[in-house]
């Protein structure tokens, strides 16, 4: 193994400039910017860090290059001496780690997930097409002048990051659907003027765009390119993405046209291919949420490494080392692109370089903290790692007074109390009632696909003994204990308690909690039904149908599904695929209005219906259990009551509030 990992240790060079190890970091959108496009502090802390974190290449998010066709207002193309002066500011701190920095330059056509690309408020394509969510909408195509002026904006961008100092760009984008994309596939490219109709017009704005780069930059400086393998994308619609093995007929790029775009690329002048997969629909390739196996698009970077010589950097889950290591050292890619890794811990290279694996805090793919608040317009974090985009602010420093601390409750939130207190220096005891760490946590990550859910507890465990926290378990906390142990302050993390069906039979042996059916506690018949079209329900109906052979039925009362605050369109879209994929029958706009003998009757479309269930399951909700809390809080320490016992709300909320609170103790 050890000879695997220094493989991706090794220097590369990309055209002309030597990387000195095989580790990228994955363009992550940021909104830590001056109104210039130059990255504030607060980016530039966020990108210093990881470097300091032993990355060899950082990509930083992406940036526009102009933000009109018809006035040349732009964030790079009109870049003066202080977007140069902000930028050197990061360029050269990243510099003295050893790390090589770029920046993903875009053309500047702004894109809304449910709206399409649009210059100003007109909608915008490479032919005349339908919106992919609102197909009543149409694009109208660029002109030949648009196009054109589009490519000398990247030129222009690209030369303003030159003299900011950045070491090189990367072209934003051939992949998932972009501007540039929509051009390179045949399905949404109709045009007649020499940016349209066989494969090498298709090409034309990316291979001229390079050219363009290399003419105004110097033949010397990098150019990469954001390049889809694949588009995994059955036709326009919402439900139309494929999933990973899936057989189906390429709407978009397959493999034999991609091999041939990534040789017509190398020999336009691009100096390495930075890939994934996933256009529209499929988007979830590109952004891999928990459901999406590791390494999800190694196969397919393998593939393209065939077709060219220049570096493949392979993106996609590729944060379990010892896959990445075995591609690299194999020579099948070149190297691998880490994104959301590197923000749920920034040490990762450093870690992966001394096996210190155990240390390193797993990505969960929740997207809670990175790409649903950026698509919220707020800066890009992590739900595990309340640091990220806050590393000076959130910096952890020894408290000025030592003091006594008692943490009542062994879950997600009360082990990050305990973690941060003692690495503050406070001494702590940390109290569980139970025999095991992780609250609530430990049956949301028994289904087969949480295994990073799983590893963060474990991690949480280490933590806690590397820290010195003594540990009491099989231990219920009362109000008289936390009197007589005199404590300068408490956490109480009691977590919460399941809502229940207040309906006609809810007290029916075949009813279940979601924790029961998670944790396999009672048992489980052939035909179930689950109460709640949340995220646990919905997650607990996959898991049944995929895993367990089960016929599934999910009964929401609001209209759709999985419409949960936090939640993003990635894990969102890809959940709801794989429901569908595994025939698990979704109904909405239900009223539960009675546990039978026979299942479960329901009022649906106005008529009762009765549907047949061996087991139904609960999943509705929890109530936070604040009964301690309030029997301690005048005993005159300090008393935080934290995590779902405070408030119901997901990981993200745990961890957040108790890191916070615990800093300030």
């Amino acid at each position: 193994m050890r000879d695997k990992i220094d493989a991706l240790f090794q220097p590369m060079k990309i055209g002309t400039m030597e990387v000195k190890n095989r580790i990228a970091m994955a363009p992550m959108g940021s909104h830590s910017k001056n109104p210039d496009g130059s990255f504030n502090q607060q980016g530039v802390d966020f990108y210093v860090e990881r470097a300091k974190g032993g990355v060899g290449l950082i990509v930083t998010t992406g940036i526009a290059c102009q933000n009109k066709l018809d006035s040349m207002r732009a964030t790079l193309a009109t870049a003066g001496d202080a977007y140069v002066e902000a930028s050197k500011k990061l360029t050269d701190e990243v510099h003295k780690y050893g790390a090589k920095i770029i920046i993903q330059i875009a053309n500047g056509a702004g894109r809304n997930r449910k709206e399409g690309f649009f210059l100003d408020n007109d909608p915008i394509s490479s032919s005349e097409n339908p919106n992919v969510w609102h197909p009543e909408m149409m694009h109208r195509a660029l002109t030949t002048e648009e196009v054109q002026f589009l490519i000398k904006s990247y030129a222009d961008g690209a030369y303003a990051v030159k003299q900011a100092g950045f070491d090189g760009v990367e072209v934003h984008a051939l992949h998932e659907g972009y501007l540039m994309d929509q051009f390179s596939m045949a399905c949404t490219n109709r045009r007649t003027d020499q940016y349209g109709g066989n494969l090498e017009n298709r090409l034309r704005f990316a291979t001229e765009t390079v050219q363009a780069i290399k003419e105004k930059c110097g033949k010397d400086f990098p150019v990469l390119i954001r390049y889809s393998v694949k588009s995994y994308m059955k036709g326009f619609g919402t439900d139309k993405g494929a999933l990973p093995g899936e057989v189906f007929d390429e709407f978009g790029r397959d493999l034999e046209e991609s091999g041939k775009i990534a040789k017509m690329l190398q020999d336009a002048g691009y100096d390495a291919l930075d890939v994934d997969n996933g256009t529209y629909e499929s988007w979830y390739f590109a952004h891999p949420p928990v459901y999406m196996p590791k390494a999800c698009n190694l196969a397919d970077a393998q593939y393209i490494k065939q077709f060219v010589d220049i570096p493949v950097i392979c993106a996609g889950k590729m944060d379990d080392p010892e896959i990445s290591a075995e591609a690299v050292a194999s020579g099948s890619i070149d190297a691998i692109s880490v994104g959301r890794a590197l923000l749920a811990d920034a040490e990762w290279p450093n870690k992966v370089q001394s096996e210190n694996f155990d240390d390193i805090r797993p990505c969960i793919g929740c997207h809670a903290g990175c790409l649903e608040r950026f698509f919220a317009g707020k800066y890009t974090s992590c739900a595990v790692n309340p640091q990220v985009n806050m590393e000076s602010l959130y910096e952890i420093k020894p408290a000025d007074l030592k003091k006594n601390i008692m943490v009542i409750g062994g879950g997600i939130s009360g082990m990050e109390a305990a973690r941060v207190s003692a690495l503050r220096g406070h001494k702590v005891d940390l109290y569980e009632r139970t025999n095991a760490l992780g609250g609530v946590f430990i049956p949301a990550s028994s289904m087969s696909f949480k295994e990073e859910d799983r590893k963060l507890i474990k991690w949480y465990e280490k933590q806690l003994e590397d820290t010195g926290v003594t540990i009491h378990m099989n231990t219920v906390i009362n109000d008289k204990d936390v009197e007589a142990s005199k404590p300068d302050a408490v956490f109480v993390a009691t977590g919460s308690t399941a809502r229940k069906l207040t309906i006609d039979g809810a007290d029916s042996e075949k009813v279940i909690t979601a924790v029961e059916a998670l944790l396999e506690t009672k048992p489980i018949g052939d035909k179930v039904v689950i109460i709640g079209g949340g995220l646990t329900g919905v997650e607990i109906a996959y898991s049944l149908a995929k895993d367990k052979g089960k016929k599934v039925e999910v009964l929401e009362m609001q209209p759709e599904i999985l419409q949960v605050q936090g939640l993003n369109a990635a894990n969102n879209m890809m959940l709801q695929n794989l429901v569908l994929s595994h025939d698990v029958n979704v109904r909405t706009n239900i009223k539960v209005n009675a546990v039978t003998p026979k299942g479960v009757r329901i009022e649906e479309n106005g008529k009762t219906v009765e549907i047949d269930a061996d087991t139904i399951v609960t999943s509705i909700g929890y109530i936070s259990d604040k009964a301690l809390y309030e029997a301690i809080k005048d005993c005159g320490a300090e008393v935080s009551l934290i995590g779902d016992s405070s408030k119901v709300s997901n990981l993200m909320g745990a961890i957040w509030d108790a890191y916070e609170i615990a800093m300030k103790i």
